[in-house]
């Protein structure tokens, strides 16, 4: 297909919306369906998205529709411009509300026992607003971050940090936990190579993941799955039915402190100096003595807190 000389006229996010949903369900009909339109109309729209851009985006067949690589690449794109057309429409009505909140996400509990300081030493500052907070599974926050529903979040290091500041607040490690009748339940330490094979929450299948702590415990429980949280964690969910053992060569859990690369407000900018300065606090008291959900005892808690690496947020407004 030849490409046309391109007039300057962009995209409609119409045009975009209507892409992403053909090439993530690679049916027409199935895309028309989740966009609650007709086919024919939706076919002639990609045909005449295709036409401006003068590349193919998708190949079809009677049987089946593939994406080409210029498709691939929109699609990449086309995902990352509907999530900021989201997040500003979002974060302009919520700048609208008569008193603002600031929009605090985090998965319950992962949060190394430190919210109750953070939020007392952010309340201490000047330059504050109301709280909300949103809960969510492990994943959602960065998500609600890029979307607009969050403006600051209490997460594991992210696989994807696009779009995101971080800073790292606290290290610590993660332990296996087993069902408590586990033939490996009876060692001390174990290594990742004791544990292949053996399922994770997030390999179930979709219907039957997991979506909070009591179904994973409950699961660990049955044997059906293995789990690696972080020391934190284990320490405030001790469980008859499971047990909680060292993996010598698991990787450790770095908590972090994270808000969109163009964020500008000053509640955010407060939120991480407080964020920051918990853990730097923690970090010079050194971790107590606590009794160590593996067995032991141990320097457990948040005895390996960070900060102050990455640049705040700039205070230009609230």
């Amino acid at each position: 297909m030849s490409a046309p000389e391109w007039s300057g006229a962009e995209l409609e996010v119409r045009e975009l919306r209507y892409f992403v949903a053909v090439a993530e369900e690679l049916h027409f009909g199935r895309a028309a369906e989740r966009l609650a339109m007709a086919q024919p109309p939706l076919s002639r729209a990609i045909r005449e998205l295709e036409r401006r851009l003068g590349a193919r985006l998708l190949e079809r067949t009677t049987r089946r529709v593939e994406l080409t690589p210029a498709g691939q690449v929109l699609l990449r794109d086309a995902r990352v411009a509907l999530e900021a057309v989201t997040a500003a429409a979002r974060r302009t009505r919520h700048a609208a509300r008569p008193a603002p909140t600031l929009r605090v996400a985090l998965k319950a509990d992962y949060d190394a026992g430190m919210l109750p300081a953070i939020l007392a030493a952010y309340r201490e500052q000047e330059t504050t607003i109301e709280v909300e907070l949103l809960l969510g599974g492990l994943g959602e926050q960065e998500r609600a971050l890029r979307d607009g529903r969050a403006d600051v979040a209490l997460l594991p290091t992210p696989a994807e940090p696009r779009g995101l500041e971080l800073e790292p607040v606290l290290i610590e490690p993660r332990l296996v936990a087993l069902a408590a009748g586990d033939e490996l339940a009876t060692r001390a330490t174990l290594s990742l190579a004791d544990l292949r094979g053996r399922l994770l929450p997030t390999e179930l299948p979709a219907a039957s993941t997991p979506r909070d702590l009591a179904q994973i415990f409950m699961l660990v429980e049955l044997g059906t799955i293995i789990w690696y949280p972080p020391m934190s964690l284990a320490q405030r969910h001790p469980r008859p039915g499971l047990v909680y053992r060292h993996v010598t060569d698991l990787a450790p859990a770095t908590l972090c402190v994270a808000w969109p690369s163009e964020c500008r407000s000053s509640a955010v900018a407060a939120f991480v100096r407080a964020t920051s300065g918990v853990a730097a606090a923690r970090a010079r008291e050194g971790a107590p003595q606590r009794t160590d959900p593996s067995g032991g005892t141990g320097t457990a808690g948040p005895g390996g807190a960070v900060g102050g690496s990455v640049p705040l947020p700039a205070t230009a407004g609230a």
